[in-house]
């Protein structure tokens, strides 16, 4: 399982990701166009997550899981625009940047085994 290596947060984030949306800002698995980067549409009720993404490298891509406090485990699959299709796990947590803006820090392994880090940001559509 992923996540290993992310930090707990100290305060429990009281917020409902119901209905909130993200871009993806950074990711060590691969470049982020800024001008259309991966966006993600997230969905809660009870702790239960779900939601969609779709963007510069996914054409199609959907996510379930659960959330405890300000920690996201979830499961993926995506087909890319490449056409191939990928699946795994997630963790994720929750955090504010500077301004105030909610942060989702995850960690995740590719296809390859890989550990990698993407960083998204909340944006108001």
């Amino acid at each position: 399982m992923t996540g290993t290596n992310l930090p707990d947060t100290a305060d429990t984030l009281a917020i409902d990701l119901d209905r909130r949306v993200f871009d993806m800002v950074s990711s060590t698995a691969s470049a982020v166009d800024a001008s259309a980067p991966t966006r993600f549409v997230y969905h809660e009720k009870s702790g239960v997550l779900w939601g969609e993404y779709i963007g510069d490298t996914v054409s199609v891509g959907r996510f379930c899981g659960v959330r405890r406090d300000a920690r996201i485990d979830v499961n993926f699959v995506h087909r890319g625009h490449d056409d191939n299709t990928t699946t795994g796990a997630a963790t994720s947590v929750i955090s504010r940047d500077t301004d105030g803006s909610l942060l989702l820090t995850e960690e995740f392994r590719t296809p390859d085994g890989q550990l990698h880090v993407s960083v998204c940001r909340e944006v108001t559509v």
